[in-house]
């Protein structure tokens, strides 16, 4: 997209170099006549709004545009409008550079080891969903890796320590105690 300005100037281009009318030029880049005529007037207070913008940031460099708008209406009583400001903020390039997020740098994670025989190695984790009615509820699993087989499931709107290590306790009761539980991808050895 063509901004009104560039029309103008190629409309002015066009009737300087090519002798085209200032009707027709108008009417072959889209530009109005009162648009191609139009010259723009330098505010002496447009220098002196870039010339605090440049000292702000200079003194500030974390301060955006509106830390800036802010200082100079508040602080300093300048009564600009802030579009005339953020124009000469831009035009300055003074925009801050936003940084992009780090992102962590994590090992390869190992396979995972397939268990040669059941109660070798349980999974458990937690699950979430929700009712119809918008109330949540907490869903805990326990798996035996070997054969998929599900241990138990405990469901309730809050499952505290306490429950969770009570239906540990019953399913280590019914089917012996496993040589490791996997949680969250990290294996833990019982002792």
């Amino acid at each position: 997209m063509v901004t009104p300005s560039c029309r103008r100037k190629v409309a002015q281009w066009a009737v300087e170099t090519k002798e085209v009318s200032v009707r027709l030029a108008c009417e072959m880049f889209g530009v109005s006549q009162t648009c191609y005529r139009y010259k723009p007037k330098q505010s002496s207070e447009n220098d002196q709004i870039a010339d605090w913008l440049i000292r702000l940031t200079s003194l500030h460099r974390h301060w955006g545009f509106g830390l800036c708008f802010l200082y100079l209406r508040n602080v300093k009583g300048l009564s600009w409008n802030h579009k005339r400001v953020y124009r000469i903020y831009r035009e300055l390039e003074l925009n801050l550079r936003i940084k992009p997020k780090k992102r962590l740098i994590r090992e390869k994670p190992q396979p995972l080891a397939v268990p040669e025989k059941s109660n070798e190695v349980w999974s458990m984790d937690f699950m979430h969903d929700q009712l119809s009615d918008g109330r949540s509820i907490r869903l805990f699993n326990v798996i035996d890796d070997f054969n998929r087989e599900g241990l138990g499931i405990e469901v309730d709107f809050s499952l505290p320590s306490e429950r969770v290590i009570r239906s540990l306790e019953q399913i280590i009761e019914w089917r012996g105690q496993p040589k490791r539980i996997r949680c969250d991808n990290v294996l833990n050895a019982i002792a």
